[in-house]
């Protein structure tokens, strides 16, 4: 993923990590996209800034377990 993309803004203060690239991997079951669940998708329009925040963090680790060769899935 390229460092130059901008999130899709949100009307909350914390903005969406989608980047419109909706596919979900079937073996991981997270999107090509965001690296969030289908859970975390479909939560994320009613989750309070602090949910919203743990979501980045997931996916913040989740990049990192992707960069380790990893699948994502803890």
């Amino acid at each position: 993923m390229s460092g130059a993309r901008r999130p899709v803004t949100a009307s909350g203060s914390v903005p969406s990590p989608c980047i419109n690239v909706c596919v979900i991997d079937q073996r991981t079951g997270l999107c090509a996209g965001c690296l969030r669940t289908l859970d975390e998708i479909a939560s994320w329009s009613v989750c309070d800034d602090d949910g919203k925040r743990a979501v980045l963090a997931a996916i913040a680790e989740r990049r990192g377990w992707s960069a380790a060769g990893g699948d994502g899935r803890g």
